[in-house]
């Protein structure tokens, strides 16, 4: 099966940042039970600008806002709610996050999305299938023809279980007026969840899928015919995903490992910055993520394209104008035709470097520091190609990053 022109530009785009930053950052909670008064709103430093500097030098593509979460408040001054910026000190009412984020992003050249939590703990009529239904397509409505193009539409399962929505009238809206926008994970996705809170993926990454999960604190899942649903690995900086005065930053190296395992296993990283109650990024958070940008592309550095020869046998040659010495190996599959590849094993010597399943749109390896003309990486899969493949000669003392042991995120039921 394959992938629509805008899947695979998605899945070219790799890295992009997630926001959570609302009415909890201001009450302390991850989940609030739409009680908390609008009152505590008031970021009084609000900078969108140095929000989408801080994503675009850690080298995101995109950045998606919490425009709604849970607890129903808005971050923009919606006609559907008094739940909002609006009834807020924060700028006099007047104040209005998401066109600020939206504004810094068309400046900086980053894409722009948006996540509308599906559940919501405010609304007075929630209980109400179709009310609720319309009372969420006219939030659609104004967040899909009032920000400019929207590169990613966010629907979180969490707390929807066991409840029905009106998918197609709400995607109508979509694709009336944003058409190009991915979808993530509900209604009708373009895109998937990963199924962890980690960032995780784990080999294989499918691509082609008969069903999304909902959400981690359950065991439910939505039903599909078969597609091309290419997953994002979504992971907060810190523990929390709102803004915590006693969180901290995860380590420079839980952050490398977490970018081995999400964008070089062949999925895409949304890794979440929450903003402090000034309505800025932590100093910290950003100094971690410059040590984190600055170690990935010493890794990442001194590339060497390989010439490849594809061979009948379905294994591939790659060949060096020079010997190289190494020791990060980089493939990337033909994804023209859809993902084909269902296992590799790069050799030298007649030793395997390397072995596993995914390559999809790009597959890293770290193997051990090996100096070579060439390598030859065996394929499976009817009409497997290899599009491209490189090795990576930079930090040849870098150790293979790990996660800490015994990390998870964490998993609260709500409050």
């Amino acid at each position: 099966m394959k992938a629509s022109p805008a899947q695979l530009r998605w899945q070219q785009l790799e890295f992009g940042i997630f926001i959570h930053f609302g009415i909890n950052t201001f009450a302390g909670k991850e989940w609030s039970d739409g009680t908390v008064s609008p009152s505590l709103f008031n970021p009084v430093d609000f900078d969108a600008g140095s929000w989408v500097r801080v994503a675009k030098d850690a080298g995101a593509k995109y950045l998606i806002l919490t425009a709604k979460h849970h607890d129903g408040f808005c971050l923009w001054p919606t006609s559907t709610t008094d739940y909002s910026v609006a009834a807020s000190p924060w700028r006099g009412g007047s104040g209005d996050v998401v066109r600020s984020v939206a504004d810094a992003c068309a400046d900086f050249g980053l894409g722009f999305g948006v996540y509308l939590s599906p559940w919501d703990r405010n609304a007075a009529c929630y209980d109400d299938p179709e009310a609720y239904d319309s009372f969420y397509t006219q939030q659609l409505t104004e967040l899909c023809t009032g920000y400019g193009p929207l590169m990613e539409l966010w629907f979180d399962g969490a707390g929807s279980v066991g409840r029905s929505y009106d998918w197609d009238r709400i995607m109508a809206v979509a694709s009336l007026h944003q058409p190009d926008a991915m979808v993530f994970n509900m209604g009708q996705p373009t895109i998937r969840w990963v199924g962890n809170e980690n960032g995780l993926a784990a080999d294989p990454v499918q691509y082609v899928v008969d069903q999304t999960l909902d959400s981690q604190y359950t065991e439910s899942s939505s039903t599909l015919t078969a597609r091309y649903l290419p997953p994002e690995c979504d992971v907060s900086l810190r523990r929390g995903w709102f803004w915590h005065p006693d969180d901290e930053p995860k380590s420079t190296e839980h952050l490398l490992a977490i970018h081995h395992q999400s964008v070089g296993m062949g999925a895409n990283l949304l890794l979440n910055l929450p903003p402090d109650t000034r309505g800025l990024i932590p100093v910290e958070d950003q100094a971690r993520l410059r040590e984190w940008k600055a170690e990935l592309d010493r890794r990442l550095s001194g590339a060497v394209e390989a010439a490849l020869e594809h061979h009948d046998d379905g294994s591939v040659t790659m060949r060096f104008p020079t010997p190289v010495t190494f020791n990060y190996v980089e493939l990337v599959e033909d994804l023209g035709s859809g993902q084909r590849i269902t296992h590799h094993s790069v050799t030298h010597d007649g030793g395997d470097l390397a072995t596993g399943l995914t390559v999809g749109n790009r597959r890293l390896h770290q193997v051990p520091v090996t100096t070579a003309i060439g390598l030859r990486v065996f394929l499976s899969g009817p009409g497997a190609v290899l599009a491209s493949a490189r090795v990576y000669t930079g930090a040849l003392d870098a150790s293979p990053p790990r996660i800490p042991e015994g990390y998870e995120a964490p998993t609260d039921a709500p409050e």
